[in-house]
């Protein structure tokens, strides 16, 4: 019997690669979407694509049992700011458990430091506090745990206009690396485990890029796609907050843009395991290929 499954974050940039993919693997019969917005224009082109249409919120947890009726498979995209994010996941949760939802998909993080001082504790205990709920919940799972998306790095730098503006990264970053991963990657991984779930059944993967890389070697690679000189400066945080607020840089940005350059320094996206390469069957886009594609 093929299963019934349920895409949530279908509008965001991950969630809305996983569904394209999976219109060319499986039935639309087979498929739904949660949305919050009907008036979305992704979510009404779904409508049109034959898609099932299911509108509903985290923090509304009737909504999402009357969405998850009827549905085998759940992927569910983690969303929330950092503070309220377990409260919302737990709804996710207690939704699929009445609703009867056979299997979760989760998309978590990677990390290393779990103390209250590292640079992303809030949001790496709202991971945990979800993986460990879901664990308890009795359905069988599938925990993906995510390296950094390659499309952060255009977030904290800025695109080409803006790159050749300033001719320079400024993020204190160090030397950290990273494995960064493209979301269409991660999407056509994640497609395989959401139509064969079985064969992942409680388990966790992490899912890191194939290489790893620093914002140096970055500045490096920019530099030669837009021959033009890009140097990388990595001022201490502190230096960093004051430099962004002279620019009238938004604080809740500077502060998300302090906190990941912060981890990265700490090296929790250094990460080693090739899980992702082997549901992918190959290595990830080459980040060299991927920045040029992003700058050129």
């Amino acid at each position: 019997m093929t299963n019934k499954i349920l895409i949530t974050g279908a509008t965001g940039g991950l969630g809305s690669k996983v569904i394209n993919l999976l219109k060319e693997k499986t039935e639309i019969k087979n498929l739904a979407v949660l949305v919050r917005d009907e008036k979305n224009e992704l979510a009404k082109k779904y409508t049109l694509d034959g898609i099932k249409v299911k509108f509903g919120d985290y923090a509304d947890i009737e909504s999402l049992k009357n969405a998850f009726k009827g549905i085998d498979v759940l992927y569910f995209v983690s969303g929330g700011d950092d503070n309220l994010r377990s409260i919302l996941h737990k709804n996710v949760v207690d939704a699929g458990i009445e609703a009867g939802v056979k299997h979760i998909i989760y998309t978590s993080a990677v990390w290393k430091d779990e103390s209250d001082a590292a640079p992303l504790a809030t949001l790496i205990d709202s991971h945990l506090q979800t993986e460990n709920y879901i664990k308890a919940s009795g359905i069988t799972y599938t925990i993906l745990r995510h390296n950094l998306y390659a499309e952060v790095i255009e977030m904290m730098l800025g695109d080409k206009r803006q790159i050749l503006k300033t001719k320079t990264i400024y993020l204190p970053t160090a030397n950290g690396l990273s494995s960064f991963v493209p979301k269409k990657d991660l999407a056509e991984a994640e497609v395989n485990i959401i139509l064969n779930p079985s064969a992942y059944e409680n388990k966790i993967l992490e899912f890191n890029g194939s290489e790893k890389i620093n914002f140096l070697e970055i500045a490096k690679k920019i530099s030669e796609i837009v021959n033009e000189p890009i140097q990388y400066i990595s001022p201490e945080v502190t230096e960093f907050k004051a430099t962004m607020n002279t620019y009238g840089i938004p604080n809740q940005v500077i502060e998300i843009l302090s906190k990941f350059s912060m981890a990265i320094a700490n090296g929790e996206f250094d990460q080693q395991a090739n899980d992702l390469e082997t549901v992918l069957g190959r290595k990830t886009k080459s980040l060299s290929e991927y920045l040029k594609e992003t700058y050129q």
